[in-house]
């Protein structure tokens, strides 16, 4: 189970800057926790800054299948759009950057652990919950769910061929990360501050 809240708005903001933006949100969570409230309000005020092509909301952004039909019907406001902003939990997201890997995909809100049953997803992407998103930081790869060791800060000095050393079947998640940013012309993010999870934020109750 899970809970997601809405990132800092400067945050985002700073991330969009002056780009064309498609805002896709997700139901298919909100019986647990969505901030609807305040994405909502959010996505009024981009609007109202004609910063937006179209919107959709739907259930359950993590089945690719579905979400590729139904955004089938927005392929014109996606195709004028700059990046697609997604207000999900971090599965979401990361499918989204999937299907529209030309696209910088930026995730809204944080996601966080819940106490109780976890369940059980066939999904291919996994969210460790961190409650410190850092998809927007590597271009909608996860570095803590697509690399085994769950490293933040750079793949390590096992991985060859582009491969991970403790899976060789498995793609190096930080060599996958630093093609998708040169692609999106994003290669700066690999030079920030380094990556540090506060492990904190995972254990957050609902206020």
């Amino acid at each position: 189970m899970l809970i997601t809240e809405l990132k800092p708005m400067e945050q985002i903001l700073s991330l969009i800057a002056q780009d064309k933006i498609f805002l896709l949100q997700c139901h298919g969570c909100k019986e647990i926790h969505f901030p609807e409230d305040a994405v909502k309000a959010f996505a009024e005020k981009l609007i109202e800054e004609d910063m937006v092509t179209g919107l959709s909301t739907m259930e359950y952004i993590c089945n690719p299948e579905n979400s590729r039909l139904c955004l089938e019907y927005h392929r014109d406001s996606i195709r004028n759009a700059d990046a697609i902003l997604v207000f999900a939990c971090g599965v979401g997201v990361q499918t989204i950057a999937e299907i529209f890997p030309e696209k910088r995909v930026y995730a809204g809100c944080d996601t966080f652990a819940l106490p109780g049953f976890q369940g059980v997803t066939p999904l291919e992407y996994g969210c460790d919950r961190c409650g410190t998103c850092y998809l927007n930081l590597t271009g909608g790869i996860c570095p803590v769910t697509a690399c085994a060791k769950g490293l933040l800060n750079g793949q390590c000095g096992g991985s060859k061929n582009g491969k991970c050393e403790v899976d060789p079947d498995m793609d190096c998640a930080w060599e996958r990360i630093t093609r998708r940013l040169k692609m999106l012309g994003r290669s700066e993010l690999m030079q920030g501050p380094a990556l540090i999870r506060d492990f904190a934020f995972s254990n957050k109750e609902m206020e």
